[in-house]
């Protein structure tokens, strides 16, 4: 098993910046990416960004596309995603979530790829 704690969350203005955290722990040497996804106010649960543990690969939605990173630090087993320029429309809760098969060199998009999943962070951005 891997548990998956996040940290970060908050309340920001628009055009502010977060960042959010990911501390793995447990069976992590089973994991082959990481990734975030969120779930707005009236939405389903969505992909944000995901890295690919073996070559650092990453990933990202349309919608957040240049404006936020994923990065790692493998010695701590944690991911973080810096949020810049942020919308309103990011309002969400955000999770964090880990993927134990390999897919190679596929894409970790889709939330049925992943097996663990943290508890969320809120995020909340004001006008």
């Amino acid at each position: 098993q891997v548990q998956l704690v996040e940290s970060g969350g908050g309340l920001v203005q628009a055009g502010g910046s977060l960042r959010l955290s990911c501390a793995a722990s447990g069976r992590t040497f089973s994991m082959f990416a990481m990734g975030w996804f969120r779930r707005g106010p009236t939405k389903e649960r969505e992909f944000v960004a995901s890295i690919r543990w073996s070559d650092g690969a990453t990933e990202f939605a349309n919608s957040v596309r240049d404006r936020f990173t994923i990065s790692r630090d493998n010695a701590k087993n944690t991911v973080h995603l810096q949020m810049n320029s942020l919308k309103p429309e990011d309002t969400a809760v955000y999770y964090c979530a880990a993927s134990r098969i390999n897919f190679g060199l596929s894409s970790y998009v889709t939330d049925s790829q992943y097996h663990y999943w943290g508890q969320g962070t809120q995020v909340t951005v004001s006008s």
